[in-house]
């Protein structure tokens, strides 16, 4: 059990690390250039954004870090081992599934309204910022959630193997 649960746990930092970097690097350098524009074009390109971000490879790593996650919490409580040494793991694995928490509660359903957003409408530039707001710090946590995540599953691994 020990070499699955400890490739399970891999698999869940590894993704919870990438998805963190995609959310981080997202708010370090998309963000900042589509606030450079106007308000409708940068409705439109996070519009298409939003579409491309719901594909394969991204998808892939989204589900599989919740999966995975789920999986480290779910083994650590039916072997008993979160009491002897996965209180790490179910803290890192809660964290991980906190991020796609975030994500489902608060990322996608501001996606989805600025789906039904018109470029053209009269009050897209204060739309646009409403949304910029509150989609930015949502966006921000998840990923520090996700990159906290992916560092104590790690670190849990390093104490295990150590």
């Amino acid at each position: 059990m020990n070499s699955i649960l400890d490739t399970t746990t891999t698999i869940a930092a590894v993704t919870a690390g990438a998805a963190g970097g995609v959310y981080l690097a997202f708010s370090a350098m998309v963000m900042p250039v589509l606030r450079t524009l106007p308000a409708g074009e940068s409705v439109v390109a996070m519009q298409r954004i939003n579409i491309a971000a719901v594909r394969l490879p991204f998808m892939v790593v989204f589900f599989t870090s919740a999966a995975t996650a789920a999986a480290v919490v779910v083994a650590d409580l039916v072997t008993g081992r979160a009491a002897d040494d996965g209180v790490g793991r179910i803290v890192g694995a809660g964290l991980a599934i906190a991020a796609f928490g975030i994500t489902v509660v608060s990322n996608v359903p501001l996606n989805n309204s600025l789906a039904r957003l018109n470029a053209g409408d009269r009050d897209v530039t204060e739309a646009w910022h409403r949304f910029d707001r509150r989609w930015s710090r949502s966006n921000l946590l998840r990923g520090a959630t996700a990159l906290l995540g992916a560092t104590v599953l790690a670190a849990s691994l390093a104490r295990s193997s150590g």
